[in-house]
């Protein structure tokens, strides 16, 4: 994808691709974007969101931005006032199983696809952030840094951000020691420090290469 210019990205998402499907007609647009990606262990998580086509929706969601930008009881308020205001919204995850078994970018698609199903509402048109979804015969705009120009990928990044840490907290329980409540199964520093003490456990993906190092280097029981 080409690399945008300064002056394509605005200072906060907006409606302008809403606006414009709104008058063409396509009255409820979805928009979706994942969260842990690029993570080594964890689900990967997907959010849907379908804001009302009207303009107060900008004034309601002021202030929102790209998630990684809000701290996590920002994004937990911003959740909450993005369910409270959508239309439709919903959260889907493809497992650490299906991650390795299809690769990262089908389980990502995978995720948006159930996302949209949660959602329970038959979009219109899909806004993604820098993604299609082939399976879906409905019209659909992958854009490039979308989180950060249209008000609805960034309130479905928000929702599929605060799912997904909230998983990763649950797992950190489950799996002591590798500090999932804090690094959420991204490779910071102290999560490759705790792969090479302890070595991966179930909810770590083995088809990323890291994994697969520390797997390994782990000496057998």
């Amino acid at each position: 994808m080409r690399r945008l210019a300064p002056f394509e990205v605005p200072a906060s998402p907006n409606l302008t691709f809403e606006r414009r499907l709104w008058a063409q007609g396509a009255r409820l647009v979805a928009g979706l974007d994942e969260a842990g990606r690029g993570a080594w262990a964890g689900p990967v998580a997907a959010g849907c969101v379908i804001l009302p086509p009207e303009e107060k929706v900008l004034a309601h969601l002021s202030g929102l931005r790209d998630s990684k930008q809000h701290t996590p009881a920002q994004r937990e308020r911003w959740a909450e006032r993005i369910r409270g205001i959508a239309l439709a919204w919903g959260v889907g995850m493809a497992s650490v199983e299906e991650i390795d078994r299809l690769g990262i970018l089908p389980a990502t698609r995978l995720a948006m696809m159930r996302a949209l199903e949660a959602a329970a509402w038959r979009a219109d048109y899909l806004l993604i952030d820098a993604l299609r979804l082939p399976e879906l015969d409905l019209p659909q705009l992958a854009l490039i840094k979308g989180d950060q120009r249209a008000l609805s990928i960034a309130a479905a990044a928000v929702l599929a951000k605060t799912a997904r840490d909230a998983r990763m907290r649950e797992y950190d329980a489950q799996y002591p020691g590798y500090g999932f409540a804090h690094h959420k199964g991204y490779g910071v520093p102290a999560h490759r420090a705790a792969l090479a003490r302890l070595g991966p456990c179930p909810l770590h993906r083995h088809s990323f290469a890291p994994v697969r190092q520390a797997l390994a280097a782990t000496p057998p029981p």
